[in-house]
């Protein structure tokens, strides 16, 4: 089951994939369109009055499906390519609401910028962000007070957590957990198998960052906010599009192990609130 990326892909494999803008895009609005935001209406209506911001957007695939209900988005990465990627996507798509698009650091963005959200959304982002406890607190003023924050994410332990998926060497693609390596043992491999100086410094920054869920749930409550919704899955939703696979939910048993429950999960979905001042 750990052999995901190796085994499923069929003829499109998971490195063609990442490099493959157009299909990543049609991927991301596929699973935010099924999976995402039904989850988040468990607990919020979303609609044309909804204001959305997508933190580390890329080139926008999360929000097309946010747009096309006519939701007033705001995208914002520090990669201009994908930013002007996205914003020639959605011009040639005139049946959504057009999002805004800015090309900045968040911790650069003011709040008199962009106005407060009804949701923020992080979908494969959290992981790359260093000192994700930082993060968690300074973003809470973006929020609305009712409004809500969804994150997806793998956690760190999770078989392909260093996203070696995204390898130029064939075999690193496949090695589940190979990212639990030592650093220098990790490093040293990737460099005597010939891996791309800018895939290595990607894949030292990722084991840097890398987050597990005991960790993000510690940043949430120290940073004032509470779960709405908390969901661990076996199989990754955006599995289905990409491997044709059946999401599933945690395994039973190990799933409810603190740590252990890392190694066997392959997404974390949540829905966090700010608390409510007194």
């Amino acid at each position: 089951m750990f052999y995901f990326y190796a085994s499923h892909a069929n003829t499109v494999t998971m490195h063609e994939r990442y490099f493959n803008r157009k299909l990543y895009f049609d991927e991301q609005a596929h699973t935010t369109r099924r999976f995402v935001i039904p989850y988040i209406e468990q607990v919020k209506k979303i609609d044309a009055n909804s204001r959305v911001l997508e933190i580390g957007c890329g080139e926008g695939g999360n929000l097309q499906p946010f747009a096309a209900l006519q939701c007033e988005c705001v995208g914002i990465d520090l990669d201009p390519h994908r930013i002007r990627i996205a914003r020639e996507t959605f011009l040639a798509t005139p049946t959504v609401r057009l999002p805004h698009f800015i090309h900045k650091n968040i911790y650069d963005t003011a709040v008199d910028e962009t106005g407060t959200f009804d949701v923020i959304m992080m979908r494969d982002v959290i992981e790359h962000i260093p000192d994700q406890e930082k993060f968690m607190a300074f973003v809470k003023k973006f929020l609305k007070d009712d409004g809500v924050m969804f994150f997806g994410f793998p956690p760190w332990q999770m078989p392909f957590g260093g996203h070696q998926q995204i390898s130029s060497v064939k075999w690193i693609r496949r090695a589940p957990y190979l990212h639990l390596l030592p650093m220098g043992i990790y490093t040293a491999l990737l460099k005597k198998s010939g891996e791309t100086r800018e895939n290595i410094n990607e894949f030292t920054d990722i084991k840097k960052t890398g987050i597990s869920m005991e960790r993000f749930e510690k940043a949430v409550i120290q940073a004032g906010y509470h779960f709405k919704l908390k969901t661990p899955y076996f199989i990754n939703p955006n599995y289905e599009i990409k491997f044709k696979l059946k999401t599933r939910k945690k395994i039973p048993v190990l799933g409810d192990i603190p740590i252990l429950r890392n190694f066997v999960t392959t997404c974390l979905y949540a829905v966090i609130a700010k608390n409510k001042t007194k």
